[in-house]
């Protein structure tokens, strides 16, 4: 959702497109495949990613060279959302689900978020907001209020409202 609203306010995203849009996300995918080969070196990419935009998983973040400055929207999300919808991918891709139970999961997923956070916090390289999904989905104006100036760009508000898509928010809470 956000990498859509930025491209609609009038980013330019970057995006290989192999991903098709699925089941799981009927949108499309913002993915660029080589961002998983961050660990393993490759970031000879990210100079011709300056001024653009690009979807990087928080496991992720921590291989991003210190030698380029950075602006991070990170998208935080209910955890029992985020645990729903994991488990619902599984389901629809035929693999198993229940190895580890909702609540070790939990415990590990906010421990990595913790150990991110700390992380960002220490890196004078790297500026980032924290995006409160569900707030985005439920009223988008206040969080994109917050997050133009943070990105201090031109941007098209009204067009980036246009992209929350509620009949997509399947995974609630409670």
């Amino acid at each position: 959702m956000m990498m859509k609203m930025l491209e609609a306010g009038g980013l330019e995203v970057l995006t290989d497109h192999l991903r098709k849009p699925n089941e799981d996300n009927p949108k499309g995918y913002y993915e660029f495949e080589r961002v998983k080969k961050l660990p393993e070196g490759d970031t000879h990419w990210i100079k011709d990613a300056e001024g653009k935009v690009v979807k990087i998983i928080s496991a992720l973040l921590m291989h991003l060279p210190s030698d380029h400055t950075y602006k991070i929207l990170f998208m935080r999300r209910s955890m029992e959302e985020i645990l729903a919808s994991q488990e619902q991918m599984l389901v629809r891709r035929g693999e198993p689900t229940g190895k580890v139970d909702d609540a070790e999961m939990a415990r590990l997923f906010e421990k990595h978020l913790q150990e991110v956070q700390t992380w960002l916090d220490q890196q004078p390289h790297i500026t980032y907001l924290d995006v409160d999904y569900n707030a985005m989905l439920c009223d988008p104006r206040p969080q994109l209020l917050h997050i133009l100036p943070f990105l201090d760009r031109a941007l098209d508000l009204e067009k980036m409202e246009t992209v929350v898509d509620p009949a997509l928010y399947r995974q609630r809470k409670g």
